[in-house]
Formats: C-alpha cells, sequence, structure tokens
C-alpha cells in the first residue's frame, strides 16, 4: 500500500516537469512550421522566378528567328500584313486565357462576369497597356521590314534603359550603383554583341531591307519607350491587384484586339478589301502569330514573379542564343572577338544585377 503511495507521489511530481515540456514543445512547433513554410514558399518563389525567365529566353529566342524569317522570306504572292496577324495573336491570347480561367473556376465562367463586366472602371484601366502594346506589337513589324537584323536587336535593347527609368519613377524602385552599372555593361555587351561587321555581304542585307532606314530606327525608338512604359504599368496593375493573371490578360486581350483591329481597317482596309485577310499566310506566318501570342502570357507570368528588369536582362541572352543558333544551324554569321567580348558583358552585367539584391533578401530573412 505504501509502495502503491508513494509510486503515485512520484509520478504527480514528474507530471509537472513533463507538462511544462509539452507546452514548450506545442508552443514551438507553430513557429518551426511557419518558419519552414516560409523557407519553402521562398525558395518555391525563387524557382518560379528563374524557370519563368529561362522560359522567357527560349520563347523571345525562337520568335524572333521564325519572324525575321517571315519578313525576308521572298515568295510568289504578297507578303502578308502584320496588322492581321497582330489581330490574330490577340485573338489567340484571349481564346488560351479564357481555357485557363474556365479550368481555374471549375469549368465556370462567372468570374469574368464579376471582374470584366461588372467591375468596368478597373477593366478600362487595361485599356492604356492594350493600346501601347498593339501600337509596340505594329511598330516592330515596321522595323524588321526597314532595318537590317543587327541594326534593329541593337537598337531595341533600349528598351532595358526605358523599363529601369520608369520603374524607378512609376514604381518607386531604387536601383544601387551595382544595378545602375549592369545596365551600362548589358547595353555595351549587346551592342558589341550585335556589332555589324564589314562584308561583301552588305548589299545582301540592303537588298532585305524594304524601306527607309529612318522610318525603322522611328519606329524601333518608339516601340522601346512604349514597351518600358506599358510594361511597368501592366506590371503595377499586376501586383496591387489579387486578380488572377489570366483574367488579367483577358482583359488586355480585348482592348487590344479591338485596337489591333481598327489599326488594320484604318492602314491597310485597301489590301484586305481586295486579298483578304489572310493574303500571303503560310506555315511560317502561323507559326509567328502563335509565339507572339504565347510571347504575351509568358511575359505577364514573369512580371508576376520577377520585374521587367529580368525580363530584359532574359531577352538580351535570348539574342545571343538566336545569334549562336543563326551560326551553328542557319550558318550565316561568324562571330568574331567582338562578340565574344560582348557576350562576357551580358554574362557579368547578370551577375552584377544579382549580386545587388541579394543583402537585401539576407536582411529580410534575419528579421
Amino acid at each position: 500500500m505504501l509502495e502503491s503511495s508513494s509510486h503515485v507521489r512520484q509520478k504527480s511530481e514528474e507530471c509537472p516537469s513533463s507538462s511544462r515540456q509539452d507546452t514548450i514543445i506545442t508552443r514551438l512547433t507553430p513557429q518551426l512550421s511557419a518558419d519552414s513554410k516560409m523557407v519553402l514558399s521562398q525558395t518555391h518563389s525563387v524557382r518560379l522566378k528563374y524557370l519563368s525567365l529561362g522560359v522567357l529566353v527560349l520563347q523571345t529566342t525562337s520568335m524572333v528567328l521564325t519572324l525575321r524569317y517571315s519578313r525576308t522570306l521572298k515568295g510568289d504572292g504578297p507578303r502578308y500584313l502584320a496588322s492581321s496577324a497582330v489581330v490574330l495573336s490577340e485573338l489567340l491570347k484571349i481564346l488560351v486565357c479564357t481555357l485557363f480561367v474556365f479550368k481555374e473556376n471549375n469549368f465556370s465562367l462567372r468570374v469574368l462576369k464579376e471582374e470584366i463586366v461588372n467591375k468596368p472602371v478597373e477593366t478600362m484601366y487595361l485599356a492604356i497597356p492594350a493600346g501601347i502594346y498593339t501600337l509596340q506589337n505594329n511598330l516592330l513589324y515596321v522595323a524588321l521590314s526597314n532595318l537590317d537584323a543587327a541594326t534593329y536587336q541593337v537598337t531595341y535593347q533600349l528598351k532595358i534603359l526605358t523599363t529601369a527609368l520608369f520603374s524607378v519613377s512609376m514604381l518607386g524602385k531604387r536601383l544601387g550603383f551595382y544595378q545602375w552599372l549592369s545596365l551600362l555593361f548589358l547595353m555595351a555587351g549587346v551592342t558589341l554583341v550585335q556589332w555589324p561587321t564589314q562584308s561583301e555581304d552588305d548589299t545582301e542585307q540592303k537588298v532585305l531591307s524594304a524601306g527607309s532606314r529612318f522610318v525603322g530606327l522611328i519606329a524601333v525608338l518608339m516601340a522601346c519607350i512604349s514597351s518600358g512604359f506599358a510594361g511597368v504599368y501592366f506590371e503595377k496593375i499586376l501586383k496591387e491587384t489579387k486578380q488572377s493573371v489570366w483574367v488579367r490578360n483577358i482583359q488586355l486581350g480585348l482592348f487590344g484586339f479591338v485596337f489591333a483591329f481598327i489599326g488594320m481597317i484604318v492602314y491597310e482596309g485597301q489590301k484586305v478589301r481586295e486579298s483578304g485577310m489572310f493574303q500571303g499566310y503560310s506555315t511560317i506566318t502561323c507559326t509567328v502569330v502563335a509565339l507572339q501570342a504565347q510571347n504575351g502570357l509568358i511575359i505577364a507570368v514573369v512580371i508576376k514573379y520577377a520585374d521587367n528588369i529580368l525580363k530584359g536582362f532574359a531577352t538580351s541572352l535570348s539574342i545571343i542564343m538566336s545569334t549562336v543558333i543563326s551560326y551553328f544551324l542557319l550558318e550565316d554569321f561568324n562571330p568574331t572577338w567582338v562578340f565574344f567580348f560582348g557576350s562576357v558583358l551580358v554574362i557579368a552585367a547578370t551577375f552584377f544585377y544579382g549580386h545587388e539584391r541579394k543583402p537585401a533578401s539576407d536582411s529580410a530573412t534575419k528579421i
């Protein structure tokens, strides 16, 4: 009897300590799980950011190659209308985004009515970037029809600088010394990579140019400014609202389709009435339309997980890939020491820009 009472007394003495340990473990478990979830979410977001940028590099490379080939290809019939290609790409983008929204909302399109029809003011905000994107897409076709590939690609990289300036002024971003230096390195590197070389093929490149070089240069400069402003404006809308990126792209595509169709009728209505909207279309043209529509969706995803300046770096790397593919597959480019030096500058610029962001992320993690 005494042994049993002493055993009970011993257990009662051990219970408070064990209960305190259980209480401490119970309190620490949610904190540990929250920290682990935070680390996992940060790792997942970083992976999504660089995965989306890698996809964008491949997408932009294929689009540049096919678009250049389609505009310089000599066929028997008339060349396809650039404005009609922009119209079809906007329409295709709307259809693809509608399918994604249909799948995300349990095969219901009610969210489209709530976000587009019932919120006309928010929808009208997308008219500004939609109109600018439509103008930009048409300007790129004009530029490729009037400039050689090297001049076009080098000059179009000015959009990286305009994007950075608009990001600072509109989004309030602060770029450090290394980031500004990386932008300069990037511009110098891409310029060297695409530096035109004097050769006997210069006359052939002039023949491929289908108009005034001055018109092409103005088109590229306007496209750079419009690309920087529209990209940052759309980024601001995506990051300030919680709506799905697919719904925003539907809103963007609706206005883009209307603007592109009006532009086609106004500027090329006579050609459409004579030979139809699909004159000069081929498999290459359909590929260009599909890639252009897909490019808009990928850019929207990249903006959601990264920013426009990183998107500009990915586009610059895609230009280098386009040059390499042109050398090994198309065999129409001979690299020089200028090309290799420019590649080193572009890679160094990428590391410079990433180095500036690391201290901020480390301090945030410690807090």
